[in-house]
């Protein structure tokens, strides 16, 4: 069984997402790295949201096209 594209898309942001709970919600200061780290995961999860949002726009544009 194939798994659509969207679905692997929402799977791995909400890993990043539970990834930056998970740093913020660590007992001690973050350190120049976790601040890295965090900034290009939120920069990740940015990009993915973009990826999904085309992706509903041409399916919803395709349906439109084929009424």
């Amino acid at each position: 069984m194939m798994t659509h594209p969207a679905s692997a898309i929402k799977r791995e942001v909400r890993q990043l997402v539970d990834r930056q709970i998970a740093t913020l919600r660590q007992p001690t200061s973050l350190t120049s790295s976790d601040l890295g780290e965090y900034h290009a995961r939120s920069e990740k999860i940015t990009t993915l949201y973009r990826k999904l949002d085309q992706m509903v726009r041409t399916s919803f544009w395709e349906s439109r096209r084929a009424s």
